[in-house]
């Protein structure tokens, strides 16, 4: 994996979490993770099609994603992660990938994203890569992980 394909998801946090009123955004740290990758919570695959492939996971736990999924229903009281609260979250992660595909247009890479997948639990994700870049950021104050597994399309 190219390590230039994490610059366009850092910068669309950057973007999107403001416009739904998450303005405290901050990167945490980056490690290297194999093709199994443990739930904390809340899961939301998409995968990526195009001049690069590959998927990525987004993941928190399920108190942080009601935070989330609150503060993009404008405050409105978020107490289970019920089908509203799901569809929020997963159009978090759709407007996280889809500000991700335009940054990469900038740098000439052409790619298009699925429909994103929310699955939580206790449960362990295979991605579609042995080797998975996974981005930690803190969203007023909650972990949100970017597991990023992409690789040059030879197609």
């Amino acid at each position: 994996m190219d390590v230039k394909h994490i610059n366009p998801f850092l910068d669309s946090f950057l973007n999107v979490m403001p416009q739904v009123g998450l303005t405290d955004v901050q990167k945490k740290g980056i490690s290297l993770k194999g093709r199994f990758i443990e739930s904390p919570g809340v899961m939301i695959i998409l995968g990526i099609m195009g001049d690069i492939k590959g998927n990525v996971i987004y993941g928190t736990s399920i108190e942080s994603a009601k935070k989330i999924a609150s503060s993009m229903m404008m405050g409105m009281p978020v107490n289970e992660l019920d089908e509203l609260a799901q569809s929020a979250i997963s159009e978090l992660t759709n407007m996280l990938t889809a500000n991700a595909a335009i940054n990469f247009s900038k740098e000439n890479i052409e790619i298009n994203i699925s429909t994103p997948t929310l699955v939580h639990g206790e449960f362990t994700a295979n991605s579609s890569s042995d080797k998975v870049v996974c981005v930690e950021m803190q969203v007023n104050d909650m972990v949100f992980e970017v597991n990023i597994a992409l690789e040059k399309n030879t197609l």
